[in-house]
């Protein structure tokens, strides 16, 4: 198994890691039901579940 032969410093490690950020995520509008929601993932409204826009499952209370 390969391993360094001299120590790797801490100013060489975290240069390497400066590209390793968290970044904001996105939102997008619902323009049928007007929710907030992350692009190109389903999301409930009311107990309905809504993808792109459109309803994929009803809510259906049994009782």
């Amino acid at each position: 198994m390969a391993h360094p032969k001299r120590k790797i410093s801490k100013q060489r490690k975290n240069k390497r890691r400066t590209h390793y950020k968290a970044v904001t995520p996105s939102f997008a509008t619902c323009s049928a039901t007007g929710a907030i929601h992350v692009p190109h993932r389903a999301y409930n409204v009311d107990g309905n579940l809504y993808y792109n826009g459109k309803l994929v499952i009803e809510n259906t209370q049994i009782g």
